[in-house]
């Protein structure tokens, strides 16, 4: 479930970075979401779920959603619209290690030599994919923005894990992105394009519906199960599927370079996570 939720992301960076074009960030992930949710519901729905959540739980679902779906995603796209979709790809991909960290202060989870290495040989790696010098300030700034997607969705996947197993993960990925739709709504209404512009433009339509129905409701419910079943720390492994996806899809796609230093960044972020699967 978590390795295709990844490849599925992976392809997102090189449809996303199309779209982005033509539309604003925060109103691709407001119109993404707006299609997830319609998915989500009638999945729900069809299934029969039980809508039943507890008050004392509703503030962890909220923190999903806001963290994770909202800030997160948002910094994504932000950041992929700066950047390049292989630099989104990769960069985010350091997810892993973070989730060791993240692991250890809310859930206790032991932090290893092993598991301290694998976080510094993966910002060792992104920074190495960012650069110091010889990237544009944009693409530099939109690598940085970049970082901040992969602490906050690592944030997010292990705050998951301390969601209750009796709840249905389908219906607590609903509330989820419904909390953050929320969220989103004021400032996406200001940059709002004309859906005239949209509907005109079958190519952009059909990004947002790929990026609501595959990449969000699909495969949200399918990391956030998978999450379930496997601890933090090693289940951050699969997230390495994105990267593969994403650059292979960059470079055919779209044409992006791949220079040595890209390539060498890449080894280390998953050098970095090798070594928390070893363990």
């Amino acid at each position: 479930m978590m390795a295709l939720a990844a490849s599925i992301w992976g392809g997102m960076y090189v449809v996303s970075k199309m779209v982005l074009a033509a539309v604003q960030p925060l109103t691709l992930v407001w119109l993404r979401y707006i299609v997830a949710l319609a998915a989500l519901v009638g999945a729900a729905v069809v299934t029969r779920q039980s809508w039943r959540v507890r008050w004392r739980d509703v503030p962890l679902i909220a923190a999903i959603g806001l963290i994770g779906y909202a800030l997160s995603i948002w910094t994504q796209f932000l950041g992929t619209k700066l950047g390049t979709a292989q630099m989104g790809a990769v960069i985010t991909s350091a997810t892993p290690a973070f989730m060791v960290v993240f692991g250890r202060l809310i859930l206790r989870e032991r932090i290893t030599l092993r598991r301290g290495a694998s976080v510094v040989l993966a910002t060792a790696g992104v920074l190495l994919v960012v650069g110091v010098g010889g990237m544009s300030g944009s693409v530099a700034i939109g690598g940085g923005i970049l970082f901040a997607a992969a602490v906050t969705w690592a944030l997010m996947s292990v705050l998951v894990k301390c969601v209750p197993h009796a709840y249905s993960q389908l219906v607590v990925t609903t509330y989820a992105i419904a909390a953050a739709t929320v969220a989103i709504t004021p400032g996406t209404l200001r940059q709002m394009p004309r859906f005239g512009t949209l509907l005109s433009h079958p190519v952009l339509w059909g990004g947002v519906l790929y990026l609501g129905i595959v990449s969000t409701a699909g495969a949200f419910f399918l990391w956030n199960k998978g999450l379930q079943m496997v601890d933090a720390a090693t289940g951050g492994l699969y997230f390495f599927f994105q990267p593969l996806v994403g650059t292979f899809l960059g470079w055919m796609v779209l044409g992006e370079q791949v220079t040595i230093r890209f390539w060498i960044g890449a080894v280390l972020i998953v050098a970095g996570v090798l070594f928390v699967a070893r363990e």
